[in-house]
Protein backbone atom coordinates (compact mmCIF):
# COMPACT_ATOMS: atom_id res chain seq x y z
CA UNK A 1 0.00 0.00 0.00
CA UNK A 2 1.37 3.37 -1.04
CA UNK A 3 1.96 5.84 1.75
CA UNK A 4 3.17 9.44 1.61
CA UNK A 5 3.83 10.96 5.02
CA UNK A 6 4.57 14.68 5.37
CA UNK A 7 6.34 16.38 8.25
CA UNK A 8 7.95 19.68 9.07
CA UNK A 9 5.05 22.12 9.06
CA UNK A 10 4.64 24.77 11.72
CA UNK A 11 4.24 28.45 12.46
CA UNK A 12 6.81 31.09 11.59
CA UNK A 13 6.98 34.82 11.15
CA UNK A 14 7.25 36.41 7.74
CA UNK A 15 10.76 36.07 6.39
CA UNK A 16 11.30 32.82 8.23
CA UNK A 17 12.22 29.35 7.00
CA UNK A 18 10.59 25.94 7.12
CA UNK A 19 11.58 22.59 5.67
CA UNK A 20 8.91 20.09 4.70
CA UNK A 21 9.67 16.42 4.19
CA UNK A 22 7.67 13.70 2.50
CA UNK A 23 8.62 10.07 2.98
CA UNK A 24 7.30 7.60 0.45
CA UNK A 25 6.79 3.88 0.90
CA UNK A 26 4.95 0.96 -0.65
CA UNK A 27 5.14 2.07 -4.26
CA UNK A 28 4.27 -0.63 -6.77
CA UNK A 29 6.66 -1.69 -9.45
CA UNK A 30 7.58 1.46 -11.40
CA UNK A 31 6.49 -0.23 -14.61
CA UNK A 32 2.97 0.74 -13.56
CA UNK A 33 4.12 4.36 -13.63
CA UNK A 34 5.79 4.05 -17.03
CA UNK A 35 9.07 3.61 -15.16
CA UNK A 36 8.88 7.15 -13.85
CA UNK A 37 8.10 8.59 -10.45
CA UNK A 38 7.66 12.31 -9.93
CA UNK A 39 7.02 14.00 -6.59
CA UNK A 40 5.14 17.25 -6.07
CA UNK A 41 4.11 19.63 -3.31
CA UNK A 42 0.67 21.20 -3.43
CA UNK A 43 -0.98 23.62 -1.05
CA UNK A 44 -4.52 24.59 -0.20
CA UNK A 45 -5.00 27.98 1.40
CA UNK A 46 -7.77 28.68 3.94
CA UNK A 47 -11.09 29.30 2.22
CA UNK A 48 -9.90 28.06 -1.16
CA UNK A 49 -11.39 24.98 -2.74
CA UNK A 50 -8.56 24.03 -5.03
CA UNK A 51 -5.07 22.87 -4.37
CA UNK A 52 -2.31 24.60 -6.28
CA UNK A 53 0.96 23.04 -7.25
CA UNK A 54 3.93 24.67 -5.54
CA UNK A 55 6.81 22.61 -6.87
CA UNK A 56 7.53 19.32 -8.55
CA UNK A 57 10.57 17.18 -9.26
CA UNK A 58 10.55 14.64 -12.04
CA UNK A 59 12.20 11.26 -12.10
CA UNK A 60 15.24 12.68 -13.91
CA UNK A 61 15.63 15.52 -11.40
CA UNK A 62 14.01 18.26 -13.48
CA UNK A 63 12.22 20.75 -11.25
CA UNK A 64 9.24 23.04 -11.78
CA UNK A 65 8.04 25.84 -9.51
CA UNK A 66 5.03 28.03 -9.14
CA UNK A 67 5.98 31.56 -10.12
CA UNK A 68 5.17 33.04 -6.72
CA UNK A 69 7.67 30.73 -4.97
CA UNK A 70 10.42 30.81 -7.59
CA UNK A 71 13.69 31.75 -5.93
CA UNK A 72 12.34 31.18 -2.41
CA UNK A 73 11.45 27.47 -2.41
CA UNK A 74 13.64 24.55 -3.41
CA UNK A 75 12.53 20.99 -4.02
CA UNK A 76 14.96 18.10 -3.98
CA UNK A 77 15.03 14.35 -3.44
CA UNK A 78 16.91 12.04 -1.13
CA UNK A 79 16.57 8.79 -3.06
CA UNK A 80 18.32 6.77 -0.37
CA UNK A 81 15.60 7.67 2.11
CA UNK A 82 12.75 7.74 -0.46
CA UNK A 83 12.17 11.32 0.57
CA UNK A 84 11.31 14.57 -1.16
CA UNK A 85 12.05 17.82 0.61
CA UNK A 86 10.69 21.32 0.16
CA UNK A 87 12.97 24.01 1.56
CA UNK A 88 10.96 27.21 2.04
CA UNK A 89 12.80 30.48 2.62
CA UNK A 90 11.59 34.06 2.91
CA UNK A 91 8.12 32.90 3.82
CA UNK A 92 5.20 35.27 3.38
CA UNK A 93 1.76 35.33 5.01
CA UNK A 94 0.26 34.32 1.66
CA UNK A 95 2.21 31.05 1.88
CA UNK A 96 -0.07 30.01 4.73
CA UNK A 97 -1.80 26.78 3.72
CA UNK A 98 -2.04 23.07 4.22
CA UNK A 99 0.80 21.54 2.23
CA UNK A 100 0.40 18.15 0.60
CA UNK A 101 2.86 15.75 -0.96
CA UNK A 102 1.70 14.00 -4.12
CA UNK A 103 3.17 11.55 -6.56
CA UNK A 104 2.61 10.19 -10.03
CA UNK A 105 4.56 9.35 -13.14
CA UNK A 106 4.84 12.95 -14.37
CA UNK A 107 4.77 16.48 -12.98
CA UNK A 108 1.15 17.25 -13.73
CA UNK A 109 -0.09 20.74 -12.95
CA UNK A 110 -3.62 19.68 -12.01
CA UNK A 111 -4.14 17.85 -8.71
CA UNK A 112 -6.69 15.45 -10.20
CA UNK A 113 -3.92 13.83 -12.23
CA UNK A 114 -2.07 12.57 -9.17
CA UNK A 115 -2.85 9.11 -7.86
CA UNK A 116 -1.02 9.27 -4.55
CA UNK A 117 -1.40 11.84 -1.76
CA UNK A 118 -0.25 12.43 1.77
CA UNK A 119 -2.43 13.71 4.60
CA UNK A 120 -0.93 17.19 4.65
CA UNK A 121 1.03 19.38 7.03
CA UNK A 122 0.01 22.89 8.10
CA UNK A 123 2.20 25.91 7.42
CA UNK A 124 1.26 29.22 9.04
CA UNK A 125 3.16 32.43 8.36
CA UNK A 126 2.35 35.46 10.47
CA UNK A 127 3.09 39.05 9.51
Amino acid sequence: QVQLVESGGGSVQAGGTLTLSCTASGFPDKRYLNNKLSMAWFRQAPGKEERERVACIEDDGTTEYRESVQGRFTIFKNNTKNMVILQMNSLRPEDTAMYYCASDALCWILPDKYNYWGQGTQVTVSS
